[in-house]
């Protein structure tokens, strides 16, 4: 088998679920530079921040518990007023993108369960000085430790209620629930709380994708202390596994379940992808056919982990007017790649860089280049083309 450059990549495994703090803490605990985290939390311009790193042992594992405390009172932020503390920054281009897209989604989750416009949304913990450093500390780390691709377990869920500036709100709280559509979870008998929107939105934004641990050479380990000790005696960490990527042509078992449909409308079809997606299907395919008694239909193909497989004919058919479906264990090979972010005349562009037997090739993403080519009046092709050209010149 052919070998190809490892990419770092980050495991989050949250085996007591994750906020903020946590992982901020288990990236310091990793190898993240305080100083350099300070020095870069600077370029904020957050008057009077206070940042505490010590060690704390939980359960006999030793890992880092962040504080972030300020000597004068916080206002209540608004959206726009923390995108504009990130905009007025000196921090790097990237780290503000990507901090600011965090605050986005958990703006919109907040606003829905709300019921106001995402403007008006006053973040009472969010807006808090130590959930912005959280958020935007976070970024910082991944940037600065060069992670390429972060995964994530599923992600366990309590019960009972936390207490908040709006009083007590049942748990998972509302806007966790709304951030975490999609993301495979599972309960636990717990009343405490194990995950914060905070954390649900860093993870809902910056994964890549979720399950087991993938494969990689594991080079380093950290973990975050949460605030609070959980009754079931568990310990309160979140621990991220970084490493690189196993740089081999992946052989992998997976499952490919099949099944004709002849009275289903195929309007459905982005709907059903997108929940056997959410569940962690590998691809979705629909085949127009031609059924007995000349009747048009389709074949429905999904390839699943095998993990996932049980989920994915749960939705079949459920979703779909199958009664019936056909499944079987295939191996498959697939190339190692990575995201890359490459720069053209009209702005970045996301991409995916593929290691084949040859060499490199980098595959523009569609819906990117069709946002610039559509806000810059150009060919989709021209920016397909600048994106190849520049592709040497990715990060």
């Amino acid at each position: 088998m052919t070998s190809f450059p490892s990419a770092k990549i980050g495991y989050l495994d949250c085996f007591s679920g994750v906020s903020g703090d946590m992982l901020l803490g288990a990236l310091l605990h990793a190898g993240l530079d305080r100083q350099l985290l300070t020095e870069e939390l600077a370029k904020l311009h957050l008057d009077g921040l206070e940042f505490l790193v010590e060690k704390k042992s939980v359960n006999a594992i030793s890992g880092i518990k962040v504080t972030i405390s300020s000597d004068r009172r916080q206002e209540l932020r608004t959206l726009p007023a923390i995108l504009h503390i990130l905009e007025t920054s000196e921090l790097d281009q990237t780290i503000i993108n990507r901090a600011s897209d965090v605050f986005r989604n958990l703006a919109r989750a907040e606003a829905k369960v709300h019921d106001i416009p995402v403007e008006r949304v006053h973040f009472h913990e969010v807006g808090a000085l130590d959930t912005i450093v959280d958020v935007i500390g976070t970024v910082i780390g991944l940037h600065h430790l060069g992670i390429t691709r972060l995964f994530c377990s599923f992600l366990p869920t309590s019960h009972g209620f936390v207490k908040c500036a709006h009083g007590l709100l049942p748990l998972p709280a509302p806007a966790v629930c709304e951030l975490l559509q999609g993301i495979p979870t599972y309960g636990v008998d717990l009343r405490q709380e194990l995950i914060t929107p905070t954390g649900a939105a860093l993870v809902a934004t910056l994964v890549d994708g979720f399950g087991p641990l993938p494969p990689m050479a594991v080079t380093t380990t950290g973990y975050g202390a949460g605030s609070h000790t959980l009754t079931n005696g568990q310990p309160n960490l979140l621990r991220i596994i970084i490493g690189k990527a196993i740089g081999l042509t992946e052989e992998q078992s997976v499952e490919v379940i099949e099944t004709n449909l002849d009275d289903w409308s195929p309007e459905g079809f982005p709907y059903l992808c997108e929940l056997l997606f959410g569940q962690g299907a590998l691809d979705v395919v629909l085949v127009p056919i031609q059924m007995k008694k000349g009747r048009p239909g389709f074949t429905l193909q999904v390839i699943s982990p095998p993990a996932y497989a049980h989920l994915l004919k749960d939705i079949i058919l459920s979703e779909t007017t199958a009664i019936g479906l056909r499944f079987r264990k295939e191996a498959r090979r697939t190339l190692q790649r990575e995201k890359v972010v490459v720069p053209t005349k009209w702005g970045e562009v996301m991409a995916k860089k593929v290691h084949t037997p040859t060499g490199t090739v980098t595959y523009p993403e569609y819906e990117e280049c069709r946002k610039l080519a559509s806000q810059h009046k150009v060919p989709l092709q021209d920016v397909y083309n600048e994106v190849r050209n520049n592709r040497t010149d990715s990060r």
